[in-house]
């Protein structure tokens, strides 16, 4: 997953969800996330990341949108997973990574 972390860093500011898919991951990581939660955000981010989807990434306007269905989808599944605090982790990576 450091490509999720890369691709993450390129997009920062460009794409509207990055933040949440950014959530979406540090609660994937968690120890105390149930394995089950662990491969719905797994499957969302594999398909975020992925060169190969429904609407290649760069048509500029629309290529995010299928991007940003999953990841609202796999959140509306398992977003009582994605606590506070991996929310914060995502704000310190995004503004830490957005300022430079």
């Amino acid at each position: 997953m450091d490509d999720f972390l890369k691709k993450v860093k390129r997009f920062i500011g460009h794409v509207p969800f990055t933040k949440d898919a950014l959530a979406m991951y540090f609660c994937m990581i968690d120890s105390k996330t149930p394995l089950p939660v662990k491969g719905t955000i797994a499957a969302a981010l594999t398909y975020f990341l992925s060169p190969m989807d429904a609407i290649p990434d760069v048509l500029v306007g629309i290529g995010f949108t299928d991007d940003a269905g999953v990841i609202a989808t796999a959140l509306a599944t398992v977003g009582a997973y994605v606590t506070d605090d991996h929310r914060r982790k995502a704000d310190k990576f995004f503004n830490s990574h957005s300022a430079k």
